[in-house]
């Protein structure tokens, strides 16, 4: 386990230790700024997180990764921490500006990789047909954009109301990450549970209706970065339609490394943790 996720810890104390450890960096956001978090020494990896999401998304990852990597962690625009964006929220104008503060942080013409998980998986391809060579590997975790609908039959999620009670709001994110963010509901810890409450309190980007989009797969064959992808075997977002995604990626990046962890869900780096940081290791030239 990571040494600041231990057992007698609690959620609000792990928090603490990972925001006291990082570096802090801003760049511009519309009318604010965009807060990236950044940990670690070596060749720059840059994490973008999900929907409704933070860089909270990647606790169980930044240390193993930041042995080896200056990580990279943002809170995309409109997400998190960074400032809001006005509408409408298109992906060209939310990773333009991602893709402006990359230019910021790790100035050109240095190189760096690219992972980015869901919705930070589509933003991250439209950054990587901006930024090109600049990136070497391009690691897309489940994105959503490639205009394939999601099949199969998902239980109903429950709806977070202003009025609900500490342990009302507790449940109902709970069902919710069992249905739409883990296989294994015995692993939805309270950690888990505190982090999925702090991202999405946060949110003010609808990212669902550009994820049903196939924004992504317009711009797949535009990208000049070694392509990889890893799912999880059971994730609800994608349903039984893996195979029809994989054939998506083939058709302009025939050498993609596209990998799926085994009984998964969505949120693969939360759930299986040691996997994930093995096979983007590898994926990235750290293995």
């Amino acid at each position: 386990m990571d040494s600041m996720i231990e057992a007698d810890l609690s959620p609000v104390e792990i928090e603490r230790r990972f925001e006291e450890s990082a570096e802090r960096a801003t760049t511009p956001c519309c009318d604010g700024e965009m807060i990236w978090r950044m940990w670690g020494n070596g060749p720059p990896l840059v994490l973008l997180h999900g929907g409704y999401g933070s860089w909270r998304h990647w606790v169980h990852n930044i240390e193993p990764l930041s042995q080896s990597r200056r990580l990279y962690v943002p809170d995309m625009p409109g997400l998190g921490d960074s400032a809001s964006v006005p509408l409408p929220h298109t992906a060209e104008k939310l990773a333009g500006i991602i893709s402006a503060g990359l230019d910021e942080i790790i100035p050109a013409p240095a190189q760096f990789d690219l992972t980015g998980f869901s919705f930070g998986g589509l933003l991250g391809g439209h950054v990587g047909a901006i930024q090109g060579e600049r990136i070497r590997n391009l690691v897309v975790i489940a994105p959503g954009g490639l205009g394939i609908a999601r099949t199969g039959e998902r239980p109903p999620l429950a709806k977070i109301r202003s009025h609900m009670t500490d342990e009302e709001l507790v449940e109902a994110h709970r069902h919710n990450l069992s249905v739409i963010m883990f296989h294994d509901a015995s692993k939805i810890d309270d950690l888990a549970l505190y982090l999925q409450q702090q991202t999405v309190k946060r949110a003010r980007v609808k990212s669902p209706t550009i994820a049903r989009t196939d924004t992504l797969a317009r711009i797949l064959p535009t990208i000049k970065a070694k392509m990889n992808a890893i799912y999880g075997e059971m994730d609800d977002a994608t349903g039984t339609g893996l195979e029809r995604r994989e054939a998506l990626f083939r058709e302009s990046h025939p050498d993609i490394d596209f990998r799926v962890i085994p009984s998964a869900g969505h949120w693969v780096m939360y759930e299986t943790a040691d996997i994930f940081n093995g096979m983007l290791r590898e994926m990235i030239g750290d293995a």
